[in-house]
């Protein structure tokens, strides 16, 4: 009489139940998008929305609402810059240095395809 099922697995070759395990995972995951990794970022994620509900914040507002450091807020904001997602002006008010951000039209429509990305995972794992 041959082994039951669980019995067969037990018994099976790592590398054998790892490729079947990978095989039918395959087989039934649903194409999902990829996302963007620059904005995914959390930190990142809060400059681009911040920015696309306001028409530019300034640094200390970001670092504000974000609850970050001036040197975390100041690599993200660059990063976002370096891809032309965001626009940086610095200037002086008074003697004061002052600097604001503003959201592009790149990052407008890369913040809208990855919330797009997002709604479509969320889709896909609320039916499953």
């Amino acid at each position: 009489m041959g082994r039951s099922v669980s019995s067969r697995i037990k018994h099976a070759k790592p590398a054998k139940l790892e490729a079947r395990t990978r095989q039918r995972a395959e087989a039934t995951a649903p194409e999902l998008p990829e996302l963007d990794r620059l904005i995914h970022e959390r930190i990142r994620l809060g400059i681009v929305s911040a920015l696309a509900t306001n028409e530019s914040l300034s640094f200390n507002d970001l670092k504000r609402v974000l609850k970050t450091t001036d040197g975390n807020l100041s690599v993200h904001a660059r990063k976002l810059e370096e891809a032309e997602y965001i626009s940086c002006v610095k200037f002086f008010e008074g003697r004061v240095p002052r600097t604001e951000y503003r959201l592009t039209a790149t990052g407008r429509r890369a913040l809208t395809e990855y919330l797009d990305q997002m709604e479509q995972w969320i889709r896909v794992t609320r039916e499953r």
